[in-house]
């Protein structure tokens, strides 16, 4: 297909179908203006067809000046590009391996093979598996005879069997039989390490059952065999016995004695070297703990007399950070079982430079040598990804993590999240003027008459409000409270929080919580919940998607309380913004599968059809039907949610007066006297009450 342009007609109406998800491109965009700012040439990988871990791969390599090119391929999966990526800085190559179709575990423990130059070439069969790989990787790290087990026809684990036993020397032939299973093999391995004549039950007829029962029994009548000394007394001879046992554990890397105590059994220490010799047991032998053995004469007791210098994993690189990530998100409760708004600590506050965090690489494996005297393999440490987020940088060391601004500092779901912060030291009125920011905004006073504050992240009040508006797109949070004229107007992209709320209107996406709300009019799509045994949700009108949880709900004298929950007005209006979206999306789907149709007709007549369209045409259908998907499990998911809410919806823990209208999924019921402790749910179509 040669490279051309499109019509300019042909063009524009292309250009105007690509409507591109904003959420998708976030991350990409980030990783092209990383690069960017790096100075490298981001034209390597400023393409829709990657997806923004492939980006970061790509970018990653050529800021480690290595030939990105190499794996600057929208087919490789992010994984694939990250061990050719690694694989480069060792001068290998993998991509013949890729060619052969190894896949990116595969190509894991090919590169680690290659980069302790072990013949890793010689045993590999194009379709192996990556454990299959890592067990003749391991083999030949340990200078061990491969070829039994470097075979296709065994699976890892029976690959694992055979290089244990290569490991303790035994003779593998016995077993090395891809027709047992690597049951029967890790038997007749126990067997031969114990010194047993697994001639017995090394057969195919007999299951790892049978194998394990048969070999247990020989074990069990197993005793060395009785050592004659030249010239002694036969009459002594024949009273003294030779039994002892030495067995090997931790992986070959601890031996131990044993001598019971039986009449007339004399053990020396010619024995149990002569013992350890038959066995090959050579490296860290403990000549006092043998010594000791025998002239203390310790029966009946496990003594290690052989200890090998065990392998050590090298640490994982790990994250140091220099700010507090454990503030308490739940505030402490009062002794009423209420909240303590007042004395949370709601953020922490960082400086422009301020260092967040240090990276401390992984550390290098310590090889060991086990009493075979065979040296161990110490595997390296893991190394861990960079820490994501937004607000911060990363210095030249390439491992300090710095603030790019002053403001306020979070760790959210594993990411860092720095945003400017408005710190505003006195109350805020109509004489203040309007507080718009691009942040969050932290007022250290009340919010009175006229007061206005529009902040893209979240408004924390310290004192009061009284009336104002407040418009935040996370979360409010009035930490004394909010009392007012029904002048006071909330509206909040998360939660919205206080020790009370009074002739408030709120409306917010997520939940409304506080010790006591009177007389407000709530509209949330999460829950409103109201704390505390002098806790009370009193009057006014609550519409709550995701249901109700106050301690006390209206009062004696039967002031009028509506509580809406469940498939409400609200949720009815969500889901008609869904399927608005979605219509959308299906619009701008067909106006792309069109374009796609006719770059496919122009490709069958053989026109000149530019590579980048037809690329940039698909990645555009692609991200479009993920973004309906998205969309889809959204509403899906609230469906779902709204459907268990409906179990137990409305939940008084106190007294529930009459007066108060209770309305679940639009049924209505109104409580007409006094009740403790209930549940209002829906059965059969009608709001019963259920006691707690």
């Amino acid at each position: 297909m040669k490279d051309v342009n499109f019509s300019s007609n042909q063009q524009q109406e292309l250009h105007l179908s690509m409507i591109e998800n904003a959420e998708y491109q976030k991350a990409q965009n980030q990783e092209i203006k990383l690069g960017a700012e790096q100075g490298l040439d981001v034209s390597m990988y400023s393409n829709p067809e990657f997806n923004w871990l492939q980006m970061e791969q790509i970018r990653m390599g050529l800021q480690d000046n290595v030939d990105a090119s190499l794996y600057a391929n929208p087919a490789y999966s992010y994984e694939t590009m990250r061990q050719i990526r690694l694989a480069l800085y060792s001068a290998i190559n993998l991509i013949p391996y890729l060619q052969k179709g190894f896949t990116d575990e595969d190509l894991e423990e090919i590169r680690l093979a290659l980069l302790d130059k072990l013949p890793i070439d010689d045993w590999l069969a194009d379709n192996m598996c990556a454990p299959q790989i890592r067990e003749i990787r391991i083999g030949l790290c340990e200078q061990l005879d491969v070829s039994a087990y470097a075979d296709i026809q065994y699976n890892w684990m029976q690959m694992e069997q055979i290089r244990l036993g290569l490991e303790k020397k035994l003779d593998v032939a016995i077993y090395a039989n891809y027709l047992f299973s690597h049951f029967q093999m890790r038997e007749m391995r126990l067997g031969l390490e114990a010194g047993l004549d697994v001639s017995s039950y090394c057969g195919l007829v007999y299951s790892a059952t049978d194998m394990k029962e048969k070999r247990l029994s020989l074990l069990s009548r197993k005793t060395t065999k009785t050592t004659v000394t030249a010239g002694t007394d036969p009459v002594f001879d024949s009273l003294r016995k030779n039994e002892f046992v030495i067995s090997v554990e931790d992986n070959g890397n601890k031996a131990y004695a044993y001598i019971p105590w039986v009449p007339g059994n004399i053990v020396t220490k010619e024995d149990i070297y002569r013992d350890l010799d038959r066995r090959e047991i050579t490296y860290g032998i403990k000549a006092e703990a043998i010594s000791d053995l025998i002239e203390k004469r310790r029966m009946n007791e496990k003594v290690l007399i052989a200890e090998g210098i065990p392998a050590k994993k090298g640490k994982d690189g790990w994250f140091e950070f220099f700010v507090r990530l454990d503030l308490p998100r739940i505030p402490a409760p009062l002794p009423d079982g209420g909240v303590d708004y007042v004395n949370i600590e709601a953020f922490e506050m960082v400086d422009k430079g301020e260092k967040i965090a240090v990276y401390h690489r992984a550390e290098k494996g310590r090889d060991g040598k086990n009493i075979y005297g065979e040296a161990m393999h110490g595997e390296n440490g893991a190394e861990q990804k960079p820490l994501r987020g937004v607000g911060f940088e990363i210095a030249p060391d390439g491992v300090t993590y710095l603030s790019k601004m002053n403001g306020k500092f979070e760790y959210l779901n594993g990411r860092i999240v720095i945003t400017n912060m408005l710190i505003v030291r006195e109350d805020v009125t109509s004489v203040t003027g309007k507080l718009e920011v691009d942040g969050s905004v932290y007022v250290i006073g009340s919010i009175y008459s006229g007061g206005y504050i529009k902040a893209s992240g979240d408004i924390i009040i310290e004192h009061n409000v009284e009336t104002g508006r407040l418009i935040a797109g996370g979360n409010v949070m009035i930490k004394k409270g909010s009392c007012s004229k029904r002048d006071c107007f909330i509206d909040a992209g998360g939660e919205v929080s206080g020790s009370f709320f009074e002739a408030a209107n709120i409306n917010a996406r997520g939940n409304v919580k506080a010790n006591y709300i009177m007389n407000s009019n709530i509209n949330t799509m999460g829950k409103v919940i109201v704390s505390g045994s002098k806790g009370v949700l009193l009057g006014g009108r609550i519409c709550a998607v995701k249901g109700v949880d106050t301690y006390n709900l209206g009062n004696s004298t039967h002031l009028k309380t509506l509580l809406e929950v469940g498939r409400n007005e609200l949720y009815e209006r969500e889901q008609a913004l869904f399927a608005e979206k979605r219509e959308q999306i299906l619009n701008e789907l067909a106006v792309l599968e069109k374009g796609w149709n006719k770059l496919l007709q122009m490709i069958a007549a053989k026109k000149e059809v530019s590579k980048d369209m037809v690329r940039k045409v698909h990645a555009t259908i692609t991200v479009k039907g993920q973004e309906l998907a998205d969309l889809d499990a959204e509403a899906s998911k609230l469906a779902n949610e709204t459907d268990n809410t409906v179990k137990a919806p409305i939940c008084v823990r106190g007294n529930a007066y009459g007066g108060s209208m209770i309305v679940i999924n639009t049924i209505k019921y109104m409580l007409s006297q006094e009740i403790s402790r209930v549940v209002f749910r829906l059965r059969n179509k009608q709001v019963v009450m259920v006691t707690l």
